[in-house]
């Protein structure tokens, strides 16, 4: 029987972690081959469309898209980068100052374009609400559409995702954690749990 002022013990310590790998490198390598192979469906052939990376990991994520997409159809999908920092609505609340990042957009600009935006984990839906505003001052799309790696749940606001690597149920004590080579030296992604 356990007992409520009991300390705990090296194993039911409250602040222990299980870090599980939920993607492979080889399972991230088939997942962004299926966007990329979704987008030229959906898009008949990504005519005029441009993708922007949300940093961090949305970045080498949209490049990867333009280049899977330029192996199968031979088509060069102009690529880009969105910081958002200026237009996230949590800036004030985490009291430590943000980098402003790097903007990039491709030659030719937003207008009248299909723009799919790229980012690694989509959860509240509070950093895509930061990307449309932030592309909203670049210039006026034809369309925006978003591409994600995972879908956690847990959503805030009425924002979904066109084309989802993989879709992991989540409790809110359980973080995503996307790991690139570009970024972190290695491809996987790791579901981790405090408990």
């Amino acid at each position: 029987m356990a007992y409520p002022d009991a300390a705990p013990t090296d194993l039911s310590r409250a602040d222990a972690r299980v870090d599980k790998v939920i993607l492979t490198d080889a399972e991230l390598h088939r997942i962004v081959d299926r966007i990329a192979h979704q987008i030229l469906e959906k898009t008949r052939g990504a005519a005029g469309a441009i993708l922007l990376g949300i940093p961090t990991r949305g970045v080498p994520l949209a490049t990867r898209l333009a280049e899977r997409i330029r192996a199968f159809e031979g088509v060069d999908v102009p690529f880009g980068t969105l910081d958002v920092t200026l237009y996230r609505d949590d800036l004030r609340l985490r009291g430590a100052t943000r980098a402003v990042g790097h903007t990039e957009v491709p030659p030719g600009g937003v207008d009248g374009r299909l723009v799919i935006l790229v980012d690694d984990v989509l959860f509240s839906g509070r950093t895509v609400r930061a990307a449309l505003d932030a592309l909203g001052d670049l210039g006026r799309p034809r369309a925006v559409q978003l591409a994600v790696l995972v879908d956690r749940g847990h959503r805030e606001l009425p924002i979904r995702a066109d084309y989802v690597g993989k879709n992991i149920p989540t409790a809110l004590t359980e973080s995503v954690r996307v790991h690139l080579t570009e970024t972190d030296g290695i491809d996987e992604v790791r579901l981790e749990t405090t408990t």
